[in-house]
């Protein structure tokens, strides 16, 4: 299976809202939207997962508002707004209706896109997600890790790397860039720091999770430490029919340590015809 390097991809730009988005897509078959976690671009898609979608569909990857190659307003960062980004950017392709996929914060903005505008998403997957607001369980100091944006490059990823993956993970895989695409491209630290705002400052969708009728999987790694695995569960419980499914030994990168069987968890969801 020859893996996907969206950095190699063609890069296209399209105007949504009052900004340019960046986007790639490849594959073919039903559309595929990719929603990327906090600060991260598109090039950070595992190339062996992206692999496996490929033969079976139309895969969107994009970065969000003020990330990598997409620009920024004054217009202030919200979740809510990042979701109608989401919605804008199905519209500038022309696609009516997509499967979508977010991770860690693009949970939140796939929960927020599948509220405001539900016509727009087919089946749903949240992976490592929370439901926000003080429904949470989400520890501070990882969290503090993550959008720490203080200290060179170096020192920024090195925090991002230990709350990515579980310790005995680490030691046992020492190569990281083996299995974690670094991005190519950087982000204004300030933009980053918006989006981290953003996401502290987002209310949650707790009390309007049963509002979600969209087939919906959670997959959540048992050593993830933001967001914990029972906020797997807490979505799954709010929403009717909602699949949950834990990935054993998996931390917030489950999907770098273990593409093959996140795929095959991804695949059997979507072609579910229930």
């Amino acid at each position: 299976m020859k893996e996907v390097d969206v950095s190699k991809l063609k890069l296209h730009k399209v105007q949504v809202d009052d900004i340019q988005i960046a986007y790639k897509t490849f594959g073919r078959g039903e559309p595929l939207l990719l929603i990327m976690g906090f600060s991260g671009t598109m090039d950070m898609w595992p190339p062996r997962l992206l692999a496996g979608l490929a033969p079976h569909y139309q895969v969107i990857v994009y970065d969000s508002r003020g990330i990598g190659e997409s620009s920024a307003s004054d217009k202030k960062f919200s979740i809510e707004l990042f979701a109608d980004d989401a919605s804008g950017l199905l519209d500038a392709l022309g696609i009516g209706k997509a499967h979508v996929l977010g991770w860690s914060m693009g949970t939140n903005v796939a929960q927020e896109l599948v509220l405001r505008h539900p016509e727009k998403v087919n089946k749903l997957i949240l992976y490592a997600a929370d439901c926000g607001g003080k429904e949470t369980v989400q520890p501070e100091e990882p969290l503090k890790m993550v959008t720490d944006t203080s200290g060179s490059l170096e020192e920024r990823e090195a925090r991002v790397i230990k709350v990515l993956f579980p310790e005995e993970w680490l030691k046992a895989h020492p190569e990281i860039r083996a299995y974690f695409p670094f991005p190519k491209e950087r982000s204004a630290v300030e933009n980053v720091n918006r989006q981290a705002q953003a996401m502290l400052e987002w209310q949650g969708s707790y009390s309007r999770l049963g509002q979600i009728k969209q087939p919906t999987l959670l997959i959540t790694g048992t050593e993830d430490l933001i967001p914990p695995p029972i906020n797997a569960f807490i979505i799954g419980e709010r929403i009717p029919g909602a699949w949950v499914v834990q990935i054993k030994g998996g931390g917030h990168g489950a999907m770098y340590q273990h593409p093959d069987e996140f795929l095959k968890i991804v695949l059997t969801f979507l072609e579910d015809r229930r």
